[in-house]
This record gives structure tokens, sequence and C-alpha cells, in this order.
């Protein structure tokens, strides 16, 4: 995949925080959507351009174009319409070839009143809003990326299982350069290639599914009542398989975790492979 690193600012943390939530909606897969999205971490004012309070965001798609109208596209609907909000890129060493056009295209909401503003190297552009300037970087940085790294949880009960994938997602979410695109970092939905039905590119993964034991073959044992799956997107190999031998080590201890496995797919769905007894 194709990824990139947005700075969201505002005059707080909550206000950043909502526009960066607003900014990741309806991202958690690419079957569906028109990118996979997800709050990397909060940023202190001393880690962010304009000394504010601060989320960084990833972003992540199929190619470049992709990523691109998508990130133009959820910036201008959620980012633009928050109140005190700016955005920056945070890869500002891509090269010129590897970069795409945010406020390059947000400026034209200006309306001839919007004022470009070079920095060194780097261009911004300020609009005229109702509270004041909204601030966006005019191209952002971006590079290559993994997306479907993932664990399966199978617990003895719904809650065992939940309660130990919410703790390793919260571990996972302390790590840089990785997010979990699904919601709270968590899938109940897990999904398998293809369908009876010729429309659909994914339908549910009816192996994993405990009230389908009995009907049809099972990846089951007839002690896991329960399964939740973590996927994780990153900017590296080595970044993805950190992320997921730390949730491993979380899940491993928990009550009621009875296994923990992985999608395996035959390679059909990229070059990367993490092997769980190796990590």
């Amino acid at each position: 995949m194709v990824g990139t690193r947005l700075i969201i600012t505002a005059i707080d943390l909550e206000l950043a925080t909502t526009a960066a939530m607003e900014f990741c909606g309806n991202a958690s897969s690419v079957i569906g959507c028109d990118c996979e999205a997800g709050i990397e971490r909060g940023l202190g004012p001393s880690r962010t351009p304009d000394s504010r309070p601060g989320v960084s965001v990833l972003a992540f798609a199929f190619n470049k174009k992709s990523l691109e109208k998508a990130v133009a596209s959820r910036v201008g609907q959620n980012v633009l319409t928050c109140p005190t909000t700016a955005v920056y890129s945070g890869l500002t060493d891509s090269p010129k070839e590897d970069r795409i056009k945010v406020g390059a295209q947000l400026r034209y909401f200006g309306d001839g009143f919007q004022i470009s503003k070079k920095l060194d190297a780097r261009r911004y552009w300020r609009l005229p809003v109702m509270d004041g300037e909204f601030l966006c970087e005019d191209v952002f940085g971006t590079r290559k990326g993994i997306g479907g790294g993932n664990l399966l949880v199978c617990g003895a009960s719904q809650l065992e299982a939940l309660t130990a994938v919410r703790a390793a997602a919260a571990a996972i979410n302390d790590l840089e350069d990785v997010i979990m695109p699904f919601p709270a970092g968590i899938v109940r939905s897990g999904s398998k290639v293809g369908s009876k039905y010729p429309q659909l590119k994914a339908s549910t993964n009816h192996k994993w599914c405990p009230t389908l034991r009995g009907q049809t073959d099972t990846d089951l044992d007839a002690a896991e009542k329960a399964v939740y799956e973590i996927v994780i997107d990153g900017f590296s190999e080595a970044a993805i398989a950190n992320a997921m031998k730390v949730g491993l080590q979380t899940a491993l201890n928990m009550p009621g975790v009875l296994r923990i496995s992985a999608g395996n797919y035959g390679g059909k769905l990229g070059p990367h492979h993490f092997h769980l007894h190796k990590l």
C-alpha cells in the first residue's frame, strides 16, 4: 500500500482529536472504503509545527492517486470544518514525485481570498474561515506501506476474548508507524477472499464463526466460543512485526485465551508474511 502521515493541530487536544476521529471515519478497510486510516498517537505542543496540541494520523490506500483523493476529501470535509484546526504533513522528506496535493486542492475553497505562504521549502495555504484562518500544507509526503498484519484471538467466552484483545490493542496503540484501522482496533467480522455472491469481493470468514460450527467446515476447537481479530497497517515490515509481537505478548497470558492464530491467505494478499512462532 501507499501511506501518509498527517499532523492535525487545534487550540486544544480535544478538538484536534475530534477532527482526527472524524477524518478516520468509514476508513476501516479498502474492501469497502476509500482508504484505511487511524490515529497513530497524540502529540504535545513541542512535537507539532505550530506548537499547539496535535494528533498524528496515518492513512493508507492501494496507490498514490487513490490516497490523494481520499486524504484531500477527508481533510476538506472533516478537518477544515472543525474549529481552530490546522493540518501539516508528517512526512517531509519524501521525494517530489511521491507527494500528494492536499492544500493545493483545498485552497480553492478560499474563493480567491486564499493566501500562499512559503517557509523554507514548505508551502502553506491560509484559507479565511469564520473563526479566523485554516492553515493547510500544500503537499504531503507519502511512502510505501503494508496493510493487513493480523492476529486472531480465540477465547473461551466472548467477554474473555474481548478483554484480551482490548488489552492487546491498547499495547499496540502505544507504538509508532502503525495503526489499527478498525473500530477500537478490533474486528468482529473477519472476512475471507471471495463469496458465493459474485458481486462481493469478500464475505464472512465462516471457518472462524462459532455459530456455524456443525453446519460447515471450521477452524475452531470445541472450547473456542468467540474470536476477535486485530488488523495492523504500517510503514514497514519491521513496524508491523513488532506490533504483532507486542499484541501476542499482551494477549498470551490473559484469562480465557485458548489460542492465537492469524489469517492465512496462501500468499495471495502480498509478498509480506508474518509467522507467529517466529515472532
